[in-house]
């Protein structure tokens, strides 16, 4: 009995397998990546998965790249790409069968990182066949028309100003440190109604604010080990009394360890409404929405130029849970056992 199941297993990891890559030549090194697509096309036929590539353009439509290839009856979807190739898909992979697999070439890779994928391409190819399979849970944010799903997280207030410059500083534009420090003297507290779960009605003055899926965000920048992409829940921060120092140093995410600040506090829902006056801007996995139009997907990060943002704007944040299928490491990143209740503050490591 037990040699039979052992054959069949063997039988099905040679089975040939069909996938849709989406290769995104731009991420990470361009220069590099002919040499990366023959590498990942080679690891791909040792592991028997038969590709159907596409080539990311600036103009690529992905999710109908996508939905095309799931409706011909492909069940593996491949990123080789960054995180914001991933977002640029996310619509199509919602609440069906299909599984994202993800190499990751780009520049930061954090989703990847998440889900334990942190080897080089054949290790990244190999759990494709022999990883774990994972239901995890998919955010969505309505601000004004704008609509958009994400996998990391979503930031309001201070930190979405701050985080463009800080990003082309650490891309090595250094010409945005002016404009940086300028917001940062600038800015001023907004006022904040937060209801979670229609249940519970929050008031503060804060300068930002984070709802987070998964425990790391940008450069593998650590929220809270408790915080999880599998527990149905988003984890909400306030950042009420943070130094202006403290909160450059985290819209640069360059600090190490969990956030342990005073002034931050924790709130975990499965929907939540905010309303800040003056009008806060908002951020999500890295793109800038507007409440004055719907913003398309791009295969990078690519911030558009915000529109006018009337104060009062409702910003209205849901999870979706086990929304998406997805092919991850063996272990997850910085994930600890969900916790069974609310958090009201910050946890230090030792306290779980």
């Amino acid at each position: 009995m037990l040699t039979g199941t052992i054959s069949k297993l063997k039988t099905n990891l040679h089975r040939p397998l069909r996938a849709k890559l989406i290769f995104n030549p731009g991420s990470g090194q361009p220069g590099e990546s002919p040499q990366q697509l023959v590498r990942i096309l080679t690891e791909m036929q040792k592991q028997h998965i038969l590709p159907e590539v596409y080539l990311t353009e600036p103009d690529s439509q992905l999710e109908r790249v996508v939905e095309h290839a799931i409706k011909s009856g492909i069940k593996l979807i491949v990123v080789a790409g960054g995180d914001g190739t991933i977002d640029s898909i996310l619509g199509a992979m919602i609440g069906n069968n299909a599984i994202l697999g993800i190499i990751p070439t780009g520049t930061r890779n954090n989703v990847a990182f998440n889900l334990g994928v942190t080897g080089d391409i054949a290790d990244s190819v190999a759990l494709l066949r022999h990883g774990r399979r994972l239901k995890i849970d998919v955010g969505r944010v309505h601000f004004g028309h704008a609509r958009h799903w994400f996998l990391e997280g979503v930031a309001l207030g201070l930190i979405s100003d701050l985080y463009p410059m800080a990003d082309g500083i650490q891309h090595g534009d250094l010409s945005q440190i002016s404009g940086l420090l300028s917001t940062l003297v600038s800015a001023t507290p907004s006022s904040l109604t937060i209801n979670l779960d229609g249940k519970e009605h929050l008031t503060t003055n804060a300068h930002m604010l984070l709802v987070s899926n998964m425990p790391f965000i940008g450069p593998h920048f650590q929220i809270s080990p408790h915080v999880s992409f599998k527990d149905s829940h988003l984890d909400v921060f306030t950042f009420s009394d943070m130094s202006k120092l403290n909160m450059i140093s985290f819209a640069m995410l360059s600090r190490s360890g969990p956030l342990e600040e005073a002034g931050i506090k924790h709130f975990r829902a499965k929907h939540l409404s905010i309303v800040s006056e003056p009008q806060m801007p908002v951020l999500a996995d890295g793109i800038l929405l507007s409440s004055s139009a719907i913003i398309g997907q791009t295969g990078t990060h690519t911030l558009p130029d915000m529109l006018h943002i009337g104060s009062g704007t409702e910003t209205s944040i849901h999870v979706h849970p086990r929304a998406m299928t997805v092919m991850a490491g063996k272990e997850l990143t910085g994930q600890r056992p969900v916790q069974p209740v609310r958090v009201e503050s910050i946890m230090k490591p030792d306290e779980s």
